[in-house]
């Protein structure tokens, strides 16, 4: 194991069962980039991945909705399942426009995508509600918790670390990004996710923003640069339960949760793969 203290994921990648994963994915991602629908299709191929990865994280913060009911409405701004798509349909298509920022300030992405996911806090709906989503307030909306706010985020119930212990640990993943890693693409993805998981750094949406987070890794890594293989699709294909297990195991801080964690992650990679190739064959035979 590497004992590099200036870039500890690189330890992290050398955890057992972890290059396996990696090795994995990057075949998985591979096949699909090689498709030959790609050659000329792949706008719609990215096009239909982002609203599948946006239906696929929705689904894990509470709102299960069917694929073709979230291509067919057009009013997100009613209930707080329809909220909730709607966050993560807006989430999905600003993603690929914050990669140049994200290695210079990662906060500042973190922000923007939690305003983002709240949309407008000041519209009447919104208003009616209290404010925001879930009657969060207005004056919340792009930047972390302070104590005693109330948080909601579906699915995760660990303990909420105090503020100044987000502030610290988000300072600490901020620095981490902007220094860059030589470790795998899916070891950095899966450990902003993970930490974005624990720390809840916002009243609302925290949930959708750490899978967007995610997304933005593995596109500007260069991993999955068109962005056709939506890991929030293989994160709800493989379940809430499971989501939740393999996160536990990111809590626990131990090598084998980690390892789990990772791996758990690039399961869901594999999974976005195998949708969006199965995207291209219908494209291919005129299907879709």
């Amino acid at each position: 194991m590497s004992t590099n203290a200036a870039d500890p994921l690189v330890a992290l990648g050398a955890l057992p069962g972890v290059p396996d994963a990696v090795d994995s994915v990057r075949k998985a991602v591979d096949r699909v980039y090689g498709h030959r629908v790609m050659r000329r299709r792949s706008n719609e191929v990215t096009s239909e991945a982002a609203l599948r990865g946006a239906r696929g994280s929705a689904a894990l913060s509470g709102a299960d909705w069917a694929l073709e009911e979230v291509r067919r409405r057009t009013d997100f701004g009613g209930d707080e399942e329809a909220r909730t798509v709607g966050a993560a349909l807006r989430l999905g298509a600003e993603a690929g426009q914050l990669l140049s920022i994200w290695r210079q300030s990662p906060m500042r992405v973190l922000a923007r995508l939690h305003l983002v996911a709240v949309g407008d806090p000041g519209s009447p709906a919104e208003v009616a509600a209290g404010g925001g989503p879930a009657g969060a307030p207005a004056d919340s909306v792009g930047r972390p918790r302070r104590d005693g706010e109330p948080v909601d985020e579906p699915l995760i119930e660990a303990p909420l670390p105090p503020a100044a212990e987000v502030a610290g640990r988000l300072e600490g993943l901020a620095g981490l990004i902007v220094a860059g890693s030589e470790a795998p693409a899916l070891v950095t993805a899966a450990v902003v996710h993970g930490e974005l998981l624990a720390l809840r750094p916002f009243t609302t949406y925290s949930g959708l923003v750490a899978r967007a987070a995610e997304r933005i890794v593995l596109i500007g890594s260069g991993l999955d640069p068109k962005a056709i293989c939506p890991a929030e699709v293989g994160h709800a294909e493989q379940g809430r339960a499971a989501y939740v297990a393999a996160f536990e195991g990111y809590l626990s801080g131990t090598p084998d949760g980690m390892a789990a964690w990772i791996a758990h992650c690039g399961r869901a990679v594999e999974l976005g793969v195998r949708e969006s190739t199965a995207v291209c064959e219908a494209l291919q035979r005129g299907a879709a």
